[in-house]
C-alpha cells in the first residue's frame, strides 16, 4: 500500500474533493492541514516548490492541485 500525505486546507473544494476519492477507493491517506500546521506547510513548500493545495504526495512523487488520473496512476487505481 502506498503512503499517501494529502496537503489540505479546510476551505479547498479540491482537497474535499481528493478526500472523497481516496474514500471511494479504500486509500488510507495521512491528512496535514496547513492552514493550522506551520511545520507541514513548510513541509508542503519544499516538496512542490508552491504555496497552493492540493499537494499529494504518493510514496515521494508529488502532485500538485487535485489530478485524478495521475494520482489514480500513481496508485494503481483503474
Amino acid at each position: 500500500m502506498a503512503k499517501v500525505i494529502l496537503y489540505t486546507t479546510p476551505a479547498c473544494v479540491y482537497c474535499k474533493a481528493a478526500k472523497a476519492f481516496f474514500q471511494e477507493n479504500n486509500v488510507g491517506y495521512e491528512e496535514k492541514d496547513v492552514a493550522k500546521d506551520t511545520q507541514a506547510r513548510d513541509d508542503m513548500v519544499k516538496k512542490s516548490g508552491v504555496l497552493a493545495v492540493p499537494v499529494i504526495d504518493v510514496d515521494g512523487q508529488v502532485v500538485i492541485g487535485f489530478d485524478k488520473a495521475k494520482v489514480s496512476q500513481l496508485l494503481g487505481i483503474q
